[in-house]
């Protein structure tokens, strides 16, 4: 058996700086990827602003004009980009784009907060165990698909406990190393949408969670498990 790795903590950019003499901490810069509402990331800038967090939101990548995470940065003051598919003669295109704007904010971790494009596996070996994914189901169930396709899928087979997970980003499809998971029990009469909203309640809570531990370097890998370090 390999010995166990950790993940990376924080780049040199986060490390700490001086500035006329005196100490200056920079915190770990993250780069937010999503295509619609926002939730997520605006569950992110909350974590920072209250402390709970200590990261910089470099930029915010949405590949949906109009999406109202680009709203929500902007009305925090954070960096947006906008890069629509047909914005690009290919998807190779796109996909090299989003890379050249991933490596010009410095960031030393991408979070996909609702984001519907898979990226391609250029994107995914430049960043090893620096991309992490939000996912509404308890993986390896109801891999694949965005909200609400998997909460639909579960209350369709008839699960007693639903929830989400976040896993880091492999080039297989919602299979990386799981580093958190919430439960959500399914209630009589529930319904996609009453479902969905409890499991966004729990995303909102631990999406920030795994990116304090991956930024802090308590994540440690073994294989496909990973670990948390006290």
């Amino acid at each position: 058996m390999s010995a166990p790795e950790s993940t990376p903590s924080v780049s040199p950019e986060s490390s700490t700086v001086h500035k006329a003499g005196q100490p200056l901490y920079q915190p770990p810069r993250i780069a937010v990827l999503a295509s619609g509402r926002g939730s997520n990331l605006q569950a992110l800038i909350d974590a920072i602003e209250s402390d709970q967090l200590s990261a910089q939101i470099a930029v915010v990548i949405s590949n949906h004009a109009g999406a109202p995470a680009l709203d929500r940065a902007a009305a925090h003051g954070l960096p947006t980009r906008l890069m629509p598919r047909n914005a690009y003669p290919s998807r190779e295109a796109q996909q090299a784009a989003l890379l050249a704007a991933l490596q010009e904010a410095q960031v030393s971790l991408v979070v996909l907060a609702g984001f519907d494009r898979i990226l391609d596996s250029s994107i995914v070996c430049a960043f090893p165990h620096r991309i992490v994914n939000i996912h509404p189901s308890l993986l390896p169930a109801f891999a694949g698909g965005m909200a609400p396709r998997p909460q639909a899928d579960a209350l369709a087979y008839g699960v007693k406990i639903a929830g989400c997970t976040v896993h880091l980003v492999t080039e297989e499809i919602d299979a990386g190393p799981i580093i958190a998971q919430a439960s959500v029990p399914v209630e009589e009469g529930d319904t996609v949408e009453t479902l969905s909203a409890r499991i966004l309640e729990q995303e909102h809570r631990l999406l920030p969670l795994a990116v304090s531990l991956l930024l802090a370097g308590k994540v440690q890998l073994d294989g496909r498990r990973a670990y948390i370090r006290p």
